[in-house]
Formats: C-alpha cells, sequence, structure tokens
C-alpha cells in the first residue's frame, strides 16, 4: 500500500506519543524500502541529512501542534472546571437558601403546633377543672343526702329502739304479774291442801 507525505503528516499528526510517531516513521522507511531495494545505494548522504533535516522539522511542527493542542484543551479544561465551581457553588447556595427556608418554615410549624397544643392542653385542663368541681358538688350533695338519711335512720332506730325498751318493760311487768299470779295460786292451793289435811 503507498502511503504519501500527507498521509505520513496526518499520521505523524495524530500520533498520541513519541513512541508511536517513531514506529510510523519507521514503518514509512520500511515502506520505501520495499518498494525501492536499492535506495541504500541510490541516496546520498546529503539526500538523507536532508531527508531527515525534513522529517525532523515536521516532528517538531506535530510537537508544537500538540503542544498548542493540549495548551487549548487544558484552558478549555480549565474553562470548564470553573465553570463547573461556579454551578457548584450556585448549587450550594441555592441548596443553603432552600434548607434555611425549609427550617423557618418548620420552625413555624412547630411553633403552631406548640400554640394549639397549649390551647387544646388548656382547653382540657379547664373543661377538667368544670368537671372535677361539678363533681364535687354532686359529692357534697350525696354526702349531704346520706347525711339525712343516715339521721334519718338512726331517729328511726332510736324510735324503734325506744318502743322495744317500752316493750321489754312491759314485757318484764308482764311477767312478774303473771308469776306473781302463778305463785299466789301454787300457795293458796297448798294452803288448800294443808288445811285439808289438818281439818
Amino acid at each position: 500500500m503507498h502511503v504519501s507525505a500527507v498521509d505520513l503528516y496526518e499520521s505523524l499528526s495524530m500520533a498520541p506519543d513519541d513512541r508511536t510517531r517513531a514506529r510510523i516513521i519507521a514503518k514509512a522507511f520500511d515502506e520505501l524500502e520495499s518498494r525501492y531495494p536499492n535506495l541504500g545505494e541510490m541516496v546520498t548522504e546529503r539526500a538523507l541529512s536532508e531527508t531527515e533535516m525534513r522529517l525532523q522539522l515536521e516532528i517538531e511542527k506535530v510537537r508544537a501542534d500538540l503542544s498548542k493542542d493540549i495548551e487549548k484543551v487544558r484552558a478549555d479544561l480549565s474553562k470548564e472546571i470553573e465553570q463547573t465551581r461556579v454551578q457548584i457553588e450556585q448549587v450550594r447556595a441555592d441548596l443553603s437558601k432552600d434548607i434555611e427556608k425549609v427550617r423557618a418554615d418548620l420552625s413555624k410549624d412547630i411553633e403552631k403546633v406548640r400554640a394549639d397544643l397549649s390551647k387544646d392542653i388548656e382547653k382540657v385542663r379547664a373543661d377538667l377543672s368544670k368537671e372535677i368541681e361539678q363533681t364535687r358538688v354532686q359529692i357534697e350533695q350525696v354526702r349531704a343526702d346520706l347525711s339525712r338519711d343516715i339521721e334519718k335512720i338512726r331517729g328511726e332506730l332510736g324510735k324503734e329502739i325506744k318502743q322495744t325498751h317500752v316493750k321489754i318493760e312491759q314485757t318484764k311487768v308482764d311477767l312478774l304479774k303473771w308469776s306473781f299470779a302463778f305463785w299466789m295460786t301454787n300457795f293458796m292451793a297448798i294452803l288448800i291442801i294443808i288445811w285439808r289435811i289438818f281439818s
């Protein structure tokens, strides 16, 4: 395959490093020797030097172009890195603002919930106080009712006790009367029996 000087130049321009460029040059020499087997005899020392100088100049030109390309890529990368850094700083600032806003909103929500809870607690406390007071009044009413019932029962029990005492006393009197009558009857019977015995 025939390789022109333009192809050789483009290959050298696109080579990533000196080693690759040296291999391209060696391959070109191999192709040249294969096409011209007697080239060593034909080429003079001066022509060889001129060729080496041209190749050296092309290599230097390629190296200079590569240096420019590297510097351009480096400059572009620096710009992109700086732009990315600016974007990151902007995102960080936006995130900080969002975080502060969320924090402020949360603080407001917490304060609102705290205020609502305080109101609910106060309402529950007031309702409980009313219920406790109502319960206390009901307990006092029940206690008063119980006291009246106890007094009533105590009065009724007192009356029943008195009536029971009266009945007991009456029973004792009746018992004494009956006992006296019984003994008198027995005594009279004994006297009659004795009178009949001695008469």
